[in-house]
């Protein structure tokens, strides 16, 4: 049985591939079984969850992401969010690899917003703003570079000088990137805007979308939280990576619906990648993406992780 660490996962998981990778995967789709969420106790210290995503596809792989979120880890000088992949052989059972969790997630995240841009940014989109500067913020910026000519990166975060390392670090890989502390003006001139924070009010205002931007919306992974507000839903057409997630987990779908503000998903992954719904229909059209994430994906980068030599 092999084991990838995380930055062997990296090496393996280049975008070009990874989005080809994925979108062959969300063609042909898989079993997809409700995540499993188990509540932890923990002595001394806050509750954890023990999270646990099983993917298959019937006579190829099967696949289970463990997670576990610990937030009392902080004072241990330890990531609150740990985990790992066992890639299984459908036929056998047999384990085949243990894969780095958080690596794996990082690049398959960073992929589903590259592939939704081929199909809703425009495809002349040069200007990147990203929002946020956490540990997904440097591979989103490499996914959408590579699926668009992005000719100048900015990046937004409330810590200047965590913008400004992380710009200086993508610069030292060639990428064109500089830190701004304009939000408002970065936006109204950006074609692609990713925001990946854990911010609970929007962070991204409608207004400021230009005729043809593409938003990307990442972070906010609950209900409650939030990233862009009601006027960016109103101006945009809305897609989802999947519907099941994102109309239970993600606040930029669950409260707009709430509200009546958001009459419609347009469609997610599954109809653009089989044709089944458009995407960008004009080069005027305002388009959003929410991703939440999915098992499918997990096994997907899995499986191209593993067949590299």
């Amino acid at each position: 049985m092999r084991t990838l660490d995380a930055a062997e996962v990296e090496k393996r998981l280049d975008f070009p591939s990874l989005i080809d990778r994925l979108r062959e995967m969300f063609k042909a789709g898989c079993e997809l079984p409700p995540r499993h969420h188990h509540p932890v106790e923990v002595p001394n210290a806050p509750g954890a969850i023990l999270l646990l995503m099983p993917a298959w596809q019937v006579g190829k792989h099967i696949g289970v992401k463990m997670v576990t979120v610990f937030p009392g880890n902080g004072e241990k000088a330890l990531p609150a969010v740990m985990g790992i992949y066992t890639l299984l052989d459908g036929t056998t059972g047999q384990p085949l690899a243990l894969i780095d969790g958080p690596m794996l997630t990082l690049r398959r995240t960073a992929a589903a917003s590259a592939l939704a841009a081929t199909y809703l940014a425009r495809k002349d989109a040069s200007h990147h703003l990203m929002i946020g500067t956490g540990a997904l913020a440097p591979h989103l910026i490499q996914a959408h570079a590579t699926a668009r000519p992005i000719r100048r990166i900015s990046i937004w975060g409330r810590n200047l000088d965590k913008s400004r390392k992380l710009a200086t670090d993508l610069s030292a890989k060639g990428l064109p990137a500089a830190a701004t502390e304009d939000l408002e003006k970065a936006a109204r001139d950006a074609d692609v805007v990713t925001t990946a924070t854990l911010s609970a009010e929007p962070v991204v205002k409608g207004a400021w979308l230009k005729p043809g931007a593409h938003l990307d919306l990442v972070g906010a992974y609950t209900p409650k939280m939030r990233e862009a507000d009601d006027d960016a839903v109103r101006r945009a057409r809305v897609y989802v990576d999947t519907r099941a997630g994102a109309t239970k987990e993600a606040g930029d779908i669950v409260q707009p619906i709430a509200s009546g503000v958001l009459k419609e998903i347009a469609g997610d992954l599954f109809d653009l990648t089989r044709g089944q719904v458009e995407g960008r229909r004009s080069e005027q059209e305002i388009t959003v993406f929410k991703s939440v994430g999915t098992a499918l994906e997990d096994l997907a980068a899995a499986q191209l992780a593993f067949g590299r030599h």
